[in-house]
């Protein structure tokens, strides 16, 4: 190796003009695929920087629904009595969960979302509550929703974040293995057809005087 650049073994090329015209067509081909990859992974960042944004803004808004979770779980037990709200803790509502697929640049993306009419149902209709208790429910309601999102967010970052390497992976792999490989073949091919078109005209010459020499 040198000056950072890796050897390419060319004792294998054929020095035809199929096989340039092959090798120059493979370059072209990269060249798109590098113009298209970079534009694939321009889409996945801003993709990644908007999820990144939004979940920036999520601590805060969990902080204070635990606060709140906190608060009115405290109030309930002081206004409506340990045993009522023990009850409460021990219902097993049916929670619901929303799949979804979204393709985000060919990655495939979940979004998760709670039935919250599942929720609503199965938290204050199935057993009858004091406000309270209710209340506290609801609450919880709302956090278990922001956790869902959460969930999600941080789920499709990262599977974006894979995509990203990915698509770097195979842009350095074409602009510093593939492509300088096949420029170098392309250039040996082009030297061994130039010597060999000289030595066919050195030849051509060197018959024609012949010729010239024996019918003098």
């Amino acid at each position: 190796m040198e000056n950072g650049k890796q050897a390419v073994d060319l004792s294998s090329v054929r020095t035809t003009r199929l096989e340039l015209m092959k090798t120059k067509r493979r370059i072209s081909i990269a060249q798109r695929g590098i113009k298209l990859l970079k534009v694939k992974r321009s889409s996945l960042v801003m993709a990644f920087l908007e999820m990144a944004r939004k979940l920036a803004l999520m601590p805060e808004n969990m902080l204070s629904a635990v606060s709140l979770a906190v608060e009115t779980t405290k109030i309930a037990e002081i206004e409506s009595g340990s045993v009522e709200l023990e009850r409460a803790a021990a219902e097993r509502p049916r929670l619901e969960v929303n799949v979804k697929a979204n393709n985000v640049m060919g990655v495939r993306v979940s979004d998760i979302t709670a039935d919250k009419s599942a929720l609503t149902h199965e938290f204050f209709d199935a057993i009858s509550s004091p406000a309270p208790i209710d209340d506290m429910k609801k609450v919880y309601s709302k956090l278990f929703t922001l956790l869902i999102e959460v969930a999600e967010k941080e789920n499709a970052m990262r599977k974006l974040l894979h995509e990203i390497s990915k698509v770097n992976r195979r842009i350095n792999a074409l602009e510093n293995l593939r492509i300088p490989q096949w420029g170098a073949q392309a250039g040996f091919i082009e030297q061994r057809l130039g010597d060999n078109e000289r030595d066919t005209i050195v030849s051509l010459k060197f018959i024609k005087r012949k010729l010239e020499a024996t019918t003098s």
